[in-house]
């Protein structure tokens, strides 16, 4: 029999309901929205929905078209393909070992071109004769296998120079090479034959990384033509061509000395645009934005951004080839921001930046104009990726899609506001503070201090799906997340001031942040703690050695503890020269292998400490969190060890992720009754 609830208890039962708090599970099972692009006549925006399922580990994937001027959102349902390109009517997708082409906006496909088995980054060129596609490629033997054939068991890696490994893979002697095909038939011909070089750039580079130009003569790649100790010590990247009329390679940003990254042509195909570094080494250098017209490349190179106090992060051209629209930090907040693009290049242009939104939310990504809007992705502390519509006369932003709606109808949201902190040199740092839901001025709560890795990346309303702050926040913790000497969107100067400084004044700014908040009659000052990943974690192993009894608890996850046999195990060796000062046995000794090192103050460590560590983490190697939980057992200090052997940098799978937030909390809740 249904029983039917009365008004009064359906208001009551809904009330509960909204009472729900984030939970671990809940967070995994959150959908991933992730944008396509835009449609040819600026209508339609194209975006995927993807979900994971923690029980099975396994995740789904749906393709929607979006209507911007109506709002109607339809399911590609007959499309299970993955869309590659756009060009005028002209839809191109792959499935297997196929491309397929559609004339009718994906209704109807037909096969356009076979044999792209272990093709990755596949594009069509602009007149639909050609595609071009990235391949790994056997270049020097590395793997015993490959050096002798008659041992097919053998499990040797023979190596005679650094990049013996990066980030979470060991080099196998293959690299990415670039391939250009004709749809018609023929071979496919490797534009970087015998080069000991990957396009696109590894690990993380991707379809960007080469574009075709807009005549479909030639197709423009970013790569790094050094190999070794010369690779392991720089981030000069170029930008070359590659012209098949010729067969030749050209370089098209010789004496750019950092990494170029991101190239765009404008949509009149006169200009190319693109990001660049200035300084060599320096990963974390200001990030500006360059134009060139293509028939006077070699001539001049304009930067747009050059007299502005800010970092680029992603960019899109305007639909007029007048303007470029870019996200860059600001202020604990990532936005959206347009420059004005010369008709002409040349260097009596003088280029303004103009900030189009603002609030408390991070324009996350740049899908794309459309019409008199920009698409782009938003999330807060509070909100996973949606896509937003700006209005770019105004900033105005409108919601397209709500993906996460129905769950975040049933839970209680926090309260995030930037406060202000003086440092101990008296500057005014902005601090992220987040609520518990209900949160009550006249209770007392627990307080954790957020350590930021990078360590430049912004400290800004992004979502993180480990690290994330509605999660604490939910369980009942305060949360202070200070934007700390190192962090953009406060200065090229506030940003650069961690380089060669990292265990002082970064560490004086979080001792600050959390003296500040501790002033506060809710803040229950026995019960303090402090957490943070990678710089982050470094921080946390610094301040056990110097906090002066103010913490209770400590987690530290892929932190750096000893930087003597860090620099000795990591792989992007530019990052260690430029930030830590240079190898242990230089002369004069870098001051950061005394005063700035974890492992030379564990003596004074006192206070529980969780330590967490993953198996194929390269960057920060897997000693570091071991030397740190031996230390910590021999000094007597209550510690555990967390360990995952098939993690990175990062954690990945959903159940290690899960297994992850459940350890957090509950080291908490054990160390900080």
């Amino acid at each position: 029999m249904r029983h039917l609830l009365s008004p009064l208890l359906l208001i009551a039962a809904l009330g509960v309901q909204a009472q729900d708090k984030l939970t671990p599970e809940q967070l995994w099972s959150l959908k991933r929205v992730g944008a396509e692009g835009i449609s040819t006549t600026g209508n339609s925006v194209y975006f995927t929905v993807r979900q994971y399922d923690w029980t099975t580990e396994k995740s789904s994937a749906k393709r929607y078209t979006l209507n911007l001027k109506s709002g109607n959102i339809k399911e590609r349902s007959g499309e299970t393909r993955n869309i590659i390109h756009r060009g005028g009517t002209v839809w191109y997708a792959t499935d297997e070992n196929t491309i397929y082409s559609s004339e009718d906006k994906g209704k109807q496909w037909k096969s356009f071109y076979k044999g792209i088995d272990g093709a990755d980054n596949i594009r069509v060129s602009p007149d639909g004769k050609y595609i071009a596609f990235s391949k790994e490629v056997l270049i020097t033997p590395m793997m015993g296998t490959d050096i002798y054939k008659d041992l097919p068991k053998t499990t040797a890696q023979v190596y005679t120079d650094l990049n013996y490994r990066h980030w979470d893979t060991w080099e196998d002697g293959k690299y990415s090479h670039i391939f250009i095909a004709p749809v018609k038939g023929g071979d496919a011909i490797d534009i970087m034959k015998g080069e000991p070089y990957d396009a696109p750039q590894k690990p993380f580079g991707g379809s960007e990384d080469f574009i075709w130009t807009p005549d479909s003569k030639g197709v423009l790649y970013v790569t790094k033509k050094k190999v070794g100790k010369e690779y392991a010590v720089s981030t000069n990247t170029d930008f070359y061509y590659y012209d098949m009329a010729k067969g030749s390679t050209t370089n098209w940003t010789p004496g750019m000395m950092g990494y170029d990254t991101q190239p765009a042509f404008s949509p009149d195909g006169k200009k190319l645009a693109w990001t660049s570094m200035a300084r060599d080494g320096f990963e974390a250098d200001k990030v500006d934005l360059y134009v060139m017209d293509l028939g006077t490349k070699d001539a001049y190179k304009l930067n747009l951004t050059n007299r502005w106090d800010g970092t680029v992060e992603g960019f899109t051209w305007d639909n007029n080839s007048s303007k470029i629209y870019f996200n860059a930090p600001v202020k604990g907040t990532v936005q959206l921001f347009e420059v004005a693009v010369p008709a002409r290049v040349n260097d009596r242009f003088s280029a303004s930046v103009k900030q189009i939104t603002e609030g408390k939310f991070d324009v996350s990504g740049i899908v794309g104009q459309a019409n008199d809007e920009v698409v782009v992705t938003r999330t807060d502390m509070n909100h996973a990726a949606e896509l937003y519509a700006v209005k770019l006369a105004t900033g105005k932003m409108r919601q397209l899609t709500h993906e996460n709606d129905e769950t975040y109808s049933k839970m209680k949201m926090s309260n995030t506001e930037l406060r202000m902190v003086t440092t101990s040199d008296g500057k005014k740092m902005g601090a992220w503070v987040i609520y518990p839901p209900d949160f009550n001025p006249n209770k007392k709560y627990p307080t954790l201090l957020y350590c930021q890795g990078g360590p430049q990346s912004a400290l800004s309303q992004f979502y993180s799906f480990r690290w994330n702050f509605q999660l604490m926040a939910a369980n009942g913790y305060i949360v202070i997340a200070p934007n700390r000497r190192g962090m953009p969107g406060w200065g090229t100067k506030w940003n650069e001031d961690i380089s060669k400084d990292w265990g002082g004044q970064p560490m004086r700014d979080y001792l600050a942040a959390i003296d500040d908040i501790a002033k506060e009659s809710y803040v229950d000052k026995d019960r303090l703690g402090c957490v943070g990943a990678s710089y982050g974690g470094y921080s946390v192993f610094m301040l056990a050695g110097m906090h002066d009894n103010r913490f209770k608890s400590f987690i530290a996850h892929d932190g750096l503890f000893d930087l003597k046999s860090w620099y000795g195990t990591t792989e992007e060796l530019w990052f260690a020269n430029w930030d830590i000062g240079g190898p242990y046995w230089q002369k004069p000794v870098p001051k950061s292998y005394g005063r700035f090192n974890p492992s030379n103050f564990v003596e004074k460590w006192n206070t529980p400490i969780m330590i967490v560590q993953g198996g194929t983490d390269y960057r920060v190697p897997i000693e570091q969190g071991l030397e740190a939980f031996q230390a910590a057992q021999l000094r007597g200090v209550k510690s555990k060890l967390v360990y995952f052997p098939n993690e990175n940098h990062w954690v990945l799978h959903a159940q290690n992720g899960i297994a992850w937030q459940r350890e957090f909390f509950k080291w908490l809740d054990e160390t900080m009754k």
